[in-house]
């Protein structure tokens, strides 16, 4: 059964799912969708052409929908797309898309944002993904399933964070980094991989060990990037891990990939 506060605003055209509660002083805005079970604590705002998965609850005063920080946004019909099962605390903010970046911000299932965390326009967030307290995602930044962005932390648009990276906190992400990468810093670089998230996750000590060596074989090796992903994707081919990472290394990006500093390679 559907939950509305006295209190709360509920425009004509939502759409409400079954089990919906929306608490005290909310708006839910007239294009809005929210599925099966979504709860609105209080004092939150879900406007825009902005859809809701089932399952997902939202914490007072986080702002979700609205126009984006895009000085070239010219009021184009985007939209915002966040999946199923999402905890968004307190004062999060989630724009929608532009028509330079295919007019669609789509979160996926299972993440949590912390506390002040912002997803701007265009961006592509994965499955149970964490945006610890403040971090900042800048337009059209993708980032990878269960990869982790520490509180704090700002990431450069058009950067790519890959599957089960983490971002140590207070870090500036201005390239892309690798999947199971572990990158920090002002200015981040690689400080190796992320080898406590690979653990905890269950994978095995030889795709761990094959992973590591591969990592060290790409930033420690000789020749071009070229040259060492050619030789990485022969001699490790047998790893899921490796596959992932040769792929995202290949794969086209309008940023350079982070690095480790000179002569830190794969330790």
């Amino acid at each position: 059964m559907t939950a509305i506060h006295p209190t709360a605003i509920v425009e004509a055209g939502a759409r409400l799912g079954e089990g919906v509660e929306i608490g005290p002083f909310c708006l839910v805005g007239p294009e809005v969708e929210l599925g099966d079970r979504v709860k609105l604590y209080s004092h939150v705002v879900v406007t825009g052409h902005t859809s809701v998965g089932a399952g997902t609850r939202i914490f007072p005063f986080a702002s979700i929908g609205h126009p984006p920080q895009d000085l070239k946004y010219a009021g184009e019909a985007s939209r915002l797309e966040i999946g199923r099962d999402n905890i968004v605390r307190e004062q999060v903010t989630m724009n929608p898309g532009t028509e330079g970046g295919g007019l669609l911000t789509k979160v996926g299932d299972g993440c949590l944002f912390m506390v002040g965390a912002h997803v701007a326009h265009d961006c592509r967030v994965g499955d149970r993904v964490i945006l610890a307290n403040n971090a900042t995602l800048a337009g059209h930044v993708q980032v990878g399933d269960q990869a982790i962005v520490g509180g704090l932390s700002a990431i450069h648009q058009f950067v790519r964070i890959g599957a089960h990276a983490m971002i140590g906190g207070m870090s500036g992400i201005e390239h892309d980094v690798i999947p199971y990468g572990l990158a920090m810093g002002d200015r981040a670089r690689l400080s190796g991989l992320n080898l406590v998230g690979l653990k905890r996750r269950g994978y095995s000590r030889a795709e761990i060990q094959g992973l590591m060596a591969a990592y060290e074989r790409l930033f420690d090796g000789e020749g071009t990037l070229v040259e060492r992903v050619a030789r990485v994707a022969e001699s490790y081919n047998a790893f899921d891990t490796v596959r992932d990472l040769v792929a995202f290394v290949q794969a086209d990006s309008s940023r350079a990939l982070c690095q480790p500093r000179a002569g830190h390679g794969g330790r």
